[in-house]
């Protein structure tokens, strides 16, 4: 029992001494990912989101009415507001530092977490600003409060010197932040862009009306081609109805005005305080739906809660209408049919919102869902019953939505477990596990051999594999009494389950993909043309519906010291041994017979990975008289027709391999 306690070595290293106690703002240099979620153009850009979204704060609070966003020469950027000023009095736990200081250099520390300061904030964990603060090389913020203008500088995340008093303003307020982004943290290459902050700035616009946001940005940062103005002001007293109608740049939609509205909530939320919703949603049948959702002005590109209670009030709301007016496929429609082509808006300010992750990129709050649907349900039926044309128009064209996705959805639910139980499914086919039809895939397999190499090599989710023996019946001329008496294409059609000539059933096919897989010689050739005539003749929809393809299996394997390559020609093999495979030594060459050959991993590399394969899809040309010509000449009963054929073209012949 003594060894049991016995530590050396490498556990014996890891003490007290090797647990590291990161303080201040360290840990968010050392992870930055944890707070603004990586080091990437989006992280970059989060910086101003965080320092523009304390602005926005005042401004809801009702205290700001107007923001500078503003992006200087040397990449830099100042965002100033006219709202009461961060304070700068001594903090209470700390004497010797003011509120300033605190808040600039301490995670959490911030004046949205009771409630007290702002009823409603985007910033809620204390640390946006100080990230920012963090992760720029130099930061100085200015105050104008009581009067008085202060100043501090900061580089890192550590003051430079303590808070300044720079003397009287007595006709200024608020508070100017200007930092520049740290080169160590998002590379030497990166630097905000005037286009996606311009962007920035003019959605914050929208989603509060009582603000006026200012827009200026360094000439000299503007390239030829970009159609950012070097200055601009935004005031929109229409809110999101009028960014809705400005996003859709003319797209024609249903309606003359979109839906839209703006509503406080009936009851108090939180400690006391009411919250609010506005929103606006358009159906525009000629684009794709976009969708976009806001609480307290920030950004929630993944929605959550607020989301889903809109989209419930407004699905419930098409299907009542639906039953109101007595159209019974309203019942049909569901939310993903509402969404489908809807551009909306969603905002929301409500107390204390709970967010996944400090990027806040979806709401949590729970009774977010249930107080916008009761704002937004009762206001939609009534616009609804308002406008019978609008809505009328709204809701045939969800109901053709939703008769399309069921039949799409009918179609790509296609069972195999289902088609299983009506055939015989022969010995030999190794099928998918996988029911569904849509991704499935089925290799036709030159012999037992090959066909032993692809079932150990497969994906057993959506690959099958039926093995052929041999040289299949040339169908082109035989009787059909011998057609359903060949053992192959008894198995081949029983696997694919959708019958042949007259009596096939696209419905039934039970593979998105059917594959030839051959080997890569005269032989292989052959049997190929065989099948491919026996699909051209007995199953032609499978064709001109893109679901046969031809497999790609290489002639060629080259190794070079550790490194290995594959060639499916004489053409490719030149190419690789010309550039070498940059490896040491001599390129040595071995030629694949047949398939049967490789070994299962390399048969999975080279010929069936969808990652890594080459196949080329069997198509007919458009001349279908030309293409029906050609296969009866090459392949009808008349050897007479092949001979012509040989001798016209014997000049054309490369490379024979015989």
């Amino acid at each position: 029992m003594g060894d049991l306690f016995h530590t050396d070595g490498a556990e014996g290293a890891y003490t007290a001494s090797s647990i590291e106690v990161l303080e201040g703002l360290e840990p968010v240099r050392k992870r930055p990912g944890m707070y603004i979620g990586g080091t990437d153009e989006r992280a970059l850009h989060h910086l101003v989101a965080e320092v523009l979204d304390n602005a926005m704060d005042e401004a809801v609070a009702g205290h700001a009415s107007r923001i500078e966003v503003e992006l200087l020469a040397d990449g830099s950027c100042a965002i100033t507001d006219n709202g009461r000023g961060i304070p700068v009095d001594p903090h209470p736990r700390f004497p010797d530092k003011s509120a300033l200081e605190v808040i600039m250099t301490t995670l959490h520390a911030g004046g949205k977490f009771s409630g007290k300061a702002y009823e409603t904030s985007g910033g809620l964990h204390g640390v946006g600003v100080s990230v920012v603060n963090a992760l720029s090389d130099r930061l100085r913020v200015e105050v104008a409060r009581g009067r008085q203008l202060y100043a501090q500088e900061f580089s890192r995340g550590h003051p430079i010197g303590p808070l300044q008093p720079l003397g009287a303003a007595p006709n200024r307020r608020g508070t100017t932040v200007v930092f520049h982004p740290d080169a160590d943290i998002f590379g030497s290459r990166a630097h905000l862009k005037p286009a996606r902050l311009y962007r920035m700035a003019r959605s914050k616009a929208y989603l509060f009306r009582g603000v006026e946001i200012r827009w200026r940005c360094a000439p000299e940062l503007l390239a030829e081609n970009d159609e950012t103005p070097a200055e601009d002001s935004f005031r929109f007293p229409g809110g999101l109805e009028d960014y809705l109608v400005s996003t859709l740049d003319g797209t024609e939609f249903y309606g003359e005005r979109p839906f839209a509205g703006k509503v406080d909530f009936a009851e108090k939320f939180g400690a006391g305080t009411p919250g609010s919703v506005e929103w606006a949603i358009v159906w525009t049948p000629g684009r794709d739906g976009a969708v976009s959702s806001y609480c307290n002005t920030i950004p929630t590109p993944e929605g959550g809660t607020h989301e889903a209670g809109f989209w419930s009030a407004i699905s419930k709301g098409i299907r009542a209408h639906g039953e109101l007016i007595n159209n019974r496929k309203a019942a049909n429609i569901t939310r993903e049919d509402v969404i489908g082509t809807a551009a909306a808006m969603i905002s929301v300010f409500i107390r204390e919102p709970e967010f996944v992750g400090q990027t806040k990129d979806r709401l949590a709050t729970t009774e977010a869902q249930r107080l916008v649907e009761g704002a937004v349900r009762d206001r939609f039926d009534t616009w609804l019953a308002a406008d019978p044309k609008t809505s009328g128009a709204i809701l045939d064209y969800l109901v053709d939505r939703a008769e399309e996705r069921m039949r799409r959805r009918a179609e790509k639910e296609t069972s195999r477990k289902t088609a299983t139980k009506k055939l015989r499914l022969p010995g030999k086919l190794a099928d998918c596990s996988d029911a569904a039809r849509d991704g499935s895939e089925l290799f036709l397999v030159e012999g037992d051999s090959a066909g032993g190499s692809a079932k150990q090599a497969r994906e057993r989710a959506f690959q099958a594999v039926l093995p052929l023996r041999g040289k299949i019946l040339n169908v082109m001329g035989a009787a059909g009494s011998k057609l359903g008496q060949n053992q192959e294409l008894g198995d081949l059609c029983q696997a694919l389950g959708t019958g042949m000539g007259t009596k096939y059933r696209e419905d039934e096919l039970r593979y998105d993909k059917v594959i030839i897989m051959t080997d890569a010689d005269v032989d292989g050739a052959h049997i190929a043309s065989l099948l491919m005539t026996f699909f051209f003749t007995q199953m032609r929809p499978l064709i001109t519906h893109g679901h046969l393809y031809l497999a790609q299996p290489p002639l060629y394997r080259l190794t070079q010291g550790a490194k290995t390559a594959y060639a499916r020609d004489d053409a490719e093999l030149e190419r690789l041994k010309a550039e070498g495979l940059g490896g040491k030594g001599k390129i040595e060459i071995g030629r694949f017979k047949g398939l049967g050959e490789m070994n299962p991993a390399q048969l999975k590399e080279t010929t069936m990975n969808p990652r890594t394969r080459t196949l080329i899809r069997v198509s007919i040309e458009e001349d279908l008289d030309e293409t029906e010509g050609l296969v009866e000449r090459l392949m009808g009963k008349k050897a007479e027709m092949r001979f012509q054929f040989i001798q016209e073209n014997a000049r054309f012949a490369e490379d024979l391999d015989v």
